[in-house]
């Protein structure tokens, strides 16, 4: 009787998540309704056809010195961090055009823990103002676990993947999560990667080129298992979308 339950709950899981990206979708529509020819952060005068002044936008924390490969803040451009330095990642590069601090942390932590619609919309529009090329040809999304999921009712790297999928004309290819690992946020760099060993799965064939989903990159520990997965899938080169990337103090 056991697997009987297991599915069951699953499929509520799973029900109760399209019901809140539903009256997301929904909330969304209403609020850009409500608020229309307003800066974002200011409330002054927007750019035309954008929801941010120009002065607002170039103020945002913007990740200019990235690490060519993991995209870690670096003091000078075309540079890469020490970790990369010591060994590569498993993903071919990370695009991550936003550091998390300032009004940018405010818009993510809304984001994630309020499920705020609003703050999501905006940061995929700043995400796709910065990018410059779409090399991918499907985009997959850092899973939860389904007891996870149940227990949020929200996946923040899923919607954001729907919304950069739209916008972008890519689709959007499931990964699963095998195990439920705890929270990262205590754990070291080192406790971090092997915490998500063997931690992903993609059942369905990928294509050559795809871009992982997700909110925030810290230590990439991540975006790296899953990649590892990937690349068991079929993906040839692997890539990452976040929106922001906490600064570890590399050099």
């Amino acid at each position: 009787m056991r697997p009987l339950i297991d599915k069951k709950r699953v499929a509520n899981g799973r029900a109760a998540g399209n019901r809140v990206a539903g009256a997301l979708a929904t909330l969304e529509k209403h609020l850009r309704r409500a608020m229309p020819g307003h800066c974002a952060f200011c409330l002054g005068e927007p750019a035309p056809e954008q929801s941010w002044c120009m002065p607002c936008y170039r103020e945002l924390a913007w990740n200019r010195n990235g690490c060519c490969l993991c995209a870690e803040p670096l003091s000078r451009a075309q540079a890469l961090c020490r970790r990369c330095r010591a060994a590569s990642p498993a993903f071919a590069r990370a695009r991550v055009p936003l550091v998390y601090q300032g009004a940018v942390r405010e818009l993510v932590q809304d984001f994630k823990f309020h499920a705020s619609p609003r703050a999501g919309t905006l940061l995929v529009e700043l995400f796709v103002s910065a990018l410059d090329e779409t090399p991918a040809e499907a985009l997959v999304p850092v899973p939860l676990h389904p007891a996870r999921a149940r227990q949020r009712g929200f996946n923040q790297a899923r919607w954001l993947a729907g919304q950069l999928g739209t916008r972008l004309g890519l689709p959007v290819i499931e990964a699963s999560r095998r195990v439920d690992t705890p929270s990262q946020r205590p754990l070291s760099r080192g406790e971090r990667f092997a915490n998500l060993a063997e931690a992903f799965a993609v059942a369905t064939p990928l294509p050559e080129r795809v871009a992982l989903v997700d909110d925030v990159m810290t230590t990439g520990a991540t975006v790296n298992a899953l990649a590892l997965a990937a690349r068991r899938a079929g993906a040839r080169e692997v890539v990452v979308y976040a929106l922001a990337r906490t600064s570890l103090g590399a050099s």
